[in-house]
């Protein structure tokens, strides 16, 4: 096949092709995993996504988390 054609067919069914991918890597580490483990990898990466974004946005958040979980000062 010519790279122009599967390129053309790539950025018609994007969508398609990248939920089929992702839905062929979460079979697969349930399978490898367990249903259970594979939640906690879900579970632990969204995680890591959210405190990853909110951390770009705002340098000062995990003092600022703390400071609302602990007493002001406690972990300096």
């Amino acid at each position: 096949m010519d790279k122009q054609v599967l390129t053309e067919f790539y950025n018609q069914h994007k969508g398609e092709i990248l939920g089929a991918a992702i839905g062929f890597v979460i079979a697969v580490v349930v399978l490898i995993l367990g249903l259970l483990k594979a939640l906690f990898v879900v579970l632990c990466v969204v995680f890591g996504f959210y405190v990853g974004k909110k951390l770009y946005q705002d340098k000062d958040y995990i003092k600022n988390l703390l400071d609302r979980i602990l007493p002001p000062g406690t972990y300096r």
